[in-house]
């Protein structure tokens, strides 16, 4: 392959990129970038690898999810640790299923770009830029700020770096203590027909610590009773901000984007030739790659190969998501040549991108029926075929919000104007979030029969 450094990716073709009005403030920012702290470490890559690659062997399950889009606005470490608490009790869930380990990672601390369907957006006959993110543009609906703005991506790393010192905190500082599991729940899902079900797995827990106590096992002798690793991901869109976080660890001497632990590449940038491929093969990090309804096998065979030449267990992630109803269709051939090819990799579902529907009152919304139904199809498919169905991958908030369809409170169009918060797609509530928790353990249960 040809030589990679951190700045080739800018000779290929790149799509969903902003296009500044004055590029020598862009060059400004991007050297600032350059001088700023990592936001993660090498060594905290490469834990998540080995922990990745566990996942391909079916030894482990991946659960990533987090916000669809973070903002400036909604940034607070309410809002940060009640996602976090979700995740926990999520975890728990899926632990108790599958009788295996989670690995748990955020769609958080630098989750800031899209990209979009259209480059410009018309509301009342007035045409202007789309809303691209708060790391590029803002989401008013004026000329200006619609402008894309260099210093958003300074804003966007600050926000980041609290972020990430936050979450270290609540994973190390005894949040994540399993003795706690009863207070992560929120107040608005105790009361969730799903409530009883949790709680009754909470006191299960519970009796299982307080008998391992008795027999010497604690905190002190085994941390993993009161911290958990948690770790950090954003799709890779825009690589002028990569590039800057790209560093060379002193330890190895490879290059690892420490702008989080890891990174994906979207359904619409994950042409085989061009930048954002060219900028994914030459890092260290566990790499995600979305694979949705137009993804043929020849192209996912040659991203394969670019971003895990070493065929490396670990690395590479394919991110499945192809709408409720499809996944048979368009998953089953992509999911068999890869097996045919003996080709590492861990396999997970998005069941969110592909179910996006509009109402009639104007709001996009998803139903969470969808969300289940093509989380079911996937664990079906890969039972079917023998294979390891490895995780889920989802968007998701701690929040009370009214933003997808259905669940446990049977939330209707009407509903959706309540709490509808998202700076961009509807993400699931705490509810829906661990009503998705149970099945995937259901689903997981019947797959190790």
């Amino acid at each position: 392959m040809s030589t990679w450094t951190p700045q080739t990716w800018r000779e290929k073709p790149i799509l969903q990129q902003p296009t500044y009005p004055d590029a020598a403030k862009v060059a400004e920012v991007e050297a600032e970038l350059k001088r700023q702290a990592p936001l993660v470490f090498a060594g905290e890559i490469r834990n998540l690898k080995q922990e990745l690659a566990a996942v391909s062997r079916g030894d482990a399950f991946l659960l990533q999810g987090g916000d669809c889009a973070e903002s400036f606005a909604e940034f607070s470490a309410d809002n940060i640790r009640d996602t976090f608490k979700v995740m926990l009790q999520m975890a728990i869930v899926l632990t108790f299923g599958a009788k295996k380990p989670v690995v748990k990672i955020g769609r958080v601390a630098g989750q800031f770009a899209k990209p979009r369907s259209a480059d410009t957006e018309t509301i009342d006959g007035v045409t202007l830029p789309a809303y691209r993110g708060d790391i590029i543009n803002d989401i008013k609906f004026t000329e200006e700020a619609r402008i894309p703005d260099p210093e958003r991506l300074l804003k966007a790393y600050h926000q980041s770096a609290a972020t990430s010192n936050l979450i270290r905190a609540f994973a190390r500082g005894g949040l994540a203590d399993l003795h706690k599991v009863h207070q992560w729940n929120l107040d608005f899902v105790k009361r969730s027909p799903l409530a009883e079900r949790y709680n009754d797995l909470a006191e299960r827990l519970e009796e299982t610590l307080a008998f391992i106590k008795a027999v010497g096992i604690n905190g002190i002798t085994t941390p993993q009773l009161q911290e958990t690793s948690f770790y950090t991901s954003h799709e890779a869109l825009l690589l002028n901000y990569e590039e800057a976080f790209t560093r060379v660890d002193s330890l190895t001497g490879d290059w690892y984007d420490t702008s989080a632990h890891m990174l994906w590449i979207g359904d619409r940038t994950r042409q085989p030739d061009h930048a954002h491929i060219e900028f994914a093969r030459g890092i260290q990090n566990p790499i995600g790659l979305k694979a949705g309804p137009t993804t043929s096998v020849d192209d996912l065979l040659r991203n394969i190969d670019s971003l895990n030449p070493n065929n490396e267990e670990g690395k590479l992630n394919i991110i499945v998501r192809m709408g409720a109803g499809n996944v048979e269709k368009h998953f089953t051939d992509l999911l068999r040549a890869v097996s045919k090819e003996g080709k590492n990799v861990a396999w997970s579902c998005d069941p969110m991108h592909g179910n996006t529907i509009k109402t009639e009152n104007g709001y996009k919304t998803r139903r969470a029926e969808d969300v289940l139904s093509e989380v079911k199809e996937f664990f079906q498919i890969h039972k079917a075929e023998g294979t390891n169905a490895g995780g889920v991958h989802f968007e998701m908030t701690g929040r009370n919000v009214t933003e997808c369809l259905g669940g446990q409170y049977d939330l209707t169009q009407h509903d959706l104007a309540e709490r509808y918060h998202t700076h961009c797609d509807p993400r699931l509530n705490a509810d829906q979030s661990l009503e998705l928790a149970f099945l995937i353990a259901d689903s997981l249960k019947d797959a190790a029969k």
